[in-house]
């Protein structure tokens, strides 16, 4: 039992598996804040320029 519980514990201590999701769970947050961040300020301007269309027509 001992011996079991030894190798399960180095099995667990060598597999990064869940650090490497976890890691790319970060980047992929990161990744959307910045593209969410960017399509409002590009909707903003959008709309303004449409506006500005709308009032010279």
């Amino acid at each position: 039992m001992k011996n079991t519980i030894s190798r399960l514990m180095r099995s667990l201590t060598k597999n990064e598996d869940g650090a490497t999701a976890i890691e790319y769970g970060l980047i992929a947050g990161l990744v959307a804040i910045i593209i969410i961040t960017g399509l409002t300020l590009l909707g903003t301007d959008l709309s303004n320029m449409f506006q500005q269309v709308a009032n010279s027509l």
